[in-house]
This record gives structure tokens, C-alpha cells and sequence, in this order.
């Protein structure tokens, strides 16, 4: 593996590390309505990740398919809502200002299953992130360096808020700050972990990438609509999830369309 790829996936837990870093100088809670923009914002550009940086090379690197190039996209997809949905079963987390938790009964402490949750949502990104470097590992002519690396860039972007997201609050729960960020800096460490084991994975079974991309995009938007989004319009109506949406939306779109 290159310096740069390796670099590459580390770009989206610095993101997760300066977010979970605002614990140090800001109070302990976010107001509702800047969470609401930026749960708002990290389903925009999640949602442009994945169109742009995932399913559609997905469909590209099947074009030689002729008019069943969906398939590996289309299959990809659903394999990853699927495995989502049962790691959601699977795995006992605590949602965002939800009461009850969710998954099989477990002992863990409120504290470690509001990160778990966390960290079943970074797990998408992280295949993200690494099946693209993988692409460009490949020498795939659909996925280049510098598309991956925009990928990686916009990951972080959205990382920022979330670090912020689960650091606060476990200090307003009583942590104190240093134990708050090592818990937030924690949640995203799962990222680059995910990541390389889906370069190593893709290098062994090279056919399997466009599955691989769109099984990513799959996971990642099962994040958006089953978690971000709802939390994102809880309690009294707002529309500054949708504005935060629109911002991370087009911010990534424009990334991967003029960086990528």
C-alpha cells in the first residue's frame, strides 16, 4: 500500500478528531437547531457521496456488461441496506437523544452504547472510503487518485459535526472533556479499520469492486434515512435540517465533480 493511500484513509478520522475536539472549548451541549443543521449537513453529503463517488463508478466499471451494467450497482445496493439492517439488529447502540436502546439487551453502560451507534454508522464510511482506494489500487481507469482522496476529504467534512455530536453530549452526561474526546476520537477510529480491510478484501477478489462500491453506497444511505435524517426534523419543525442537507449536498457534489 502507497504513503498516499494510507494517508488517504486517515483524512476522514482527522475530521472525526478535530469535531470530537470542540469538546475542549465549547459548552457541553449543542443547541437544537445547530444539530439539526448539521445532522442535516452529513446527510447531504453522504447522499452526494454516494451518487457521485460510488454508485455511478459502480455502473461505469459494468458498462462492458452492455444494458445489464445496473446489475452489480442495483445488487451492490440492496446487499448493503441488508447487512445494515442486520447489524442494527445485531449490535446494541443508543441513538441520539433517544430513550430506549436498540439491538439485543446488553450491560454496556448509556455512555458506550451512544457510541456504538456511532460507530455502526462509520463503518459504511469506511468501506467507502476504502473500496474507492482500492479502485485506484487496481488500477480501475474509472477511479482515481484524486477522486478517492476527494471522497476521503468530504467524509471528513461530515465527520467534523458528528465528532461534535457524540463528544458534547457525553460531556453534558458527565464525562469530563479528555475521556469525552478519546470516546469521540474512538467512535471514528472504526473508519480507517473498515477501510483497509476492504482494500485488502478487494485485492483478493478484483471483480467484485463495482459490487463492493454500490454495497457501500447501500450502507451509507441506510445511515441517512434510517438515523440522520429523522433526528434531523425531531421535535418542533425546523427546516434547517433541509437547508444543512442542500449545504452538504451541493458542497460534495461540487467536490467530486470538480475535484474528482
Amino acid at each position: 500500500m502507497s504513503g498516499e493511500v494510507f494517508a488517504g484513509i486517515l483524512i476522514p478520522l482527522l475530521g472525526t478528531a478535530a469535531g470530537a475536539g470542540c469538546v475542549f472549548f465549547m459548552r457541553k451541549s449543542l443547541s437544537g437547531s445547530l444539530e439539526k443543521a448539521l445532522l442535516g449537513f452529513a446527510s447531504g453529503v453522504m447522499v452526494a457521496a454516494s451518487v457521485w463517488s460510488l454508485l455511478i463508478p459502480a455502473m461505469d466499471m459494468a458498462e462492458n456488461i452492455g444494458k445489464f451494467a445496473w446489475v452489480p450497482a442495483a445488487a451492490g445496493f440492496l446487499l448493503g441496506i441488508v447487512f445494515l439492517m442486520i447489524m442494527d439488529k445485531a449490535v446494541p447502540h443508543l441513538h441520539l437523544n433517544a430513550e430506549q436502546p436498540e439491538g439485543p439487551r446488553s450491560s454496556l453502560s448509556k455512555t458506550m452504547m451512544m457510541v456504538m451507534a456511532v460507530v455502526l454508522h462509520n463503518i459504511p464510511e469506511g468501506m467507502a472510503v476504502g473500496v474507492v482506494f482500492a479502485g485506484v489500487l487496481t488500477g480501475e481507469n474509472d477511479m482515481t487518485l484524486a477522486a478517492a482522496m476527494v471522497l476521503a476529504l468530504g467524509i471528513a467534512i461530515q465527520n467534523f459535526p458528528e465528532g461534535a455530536i457524540i463528544s458534547l453530549p457525553l460531556r453534558g452526561a458527565g464525562l469530563s472533556r479528555r475521556k469525552s474526546f478519546l470516546y469521540g476520537l474512538l467512535s471514528g477510529v472504526v473508519e480507517p479499520l473498515a477501510a483497509l480491510v476492504t482494500i485488502l478484501l478487494t485485492g483478493v477478489i478484483t471483480p467484485a469492486l463495482p459490487y463492493l462500491l454500490a454495497f457501500a453506497a447501500g450502507a451509507m444511505l441506510f445511515v441517512v434515512v434510517e438515523e440522520l435524517i429523522p433526528e434531523s426534523s425531531a421535535g418542533e419543525h425546523s427546516n434547517l435540517g433541509t437547508v444543512g442537507f442542500a449545504a452538504g449536498f451541493v458542497i460534495m457534489m461540487i467536490l467530486d465533480v470538480a475535484l474528482g
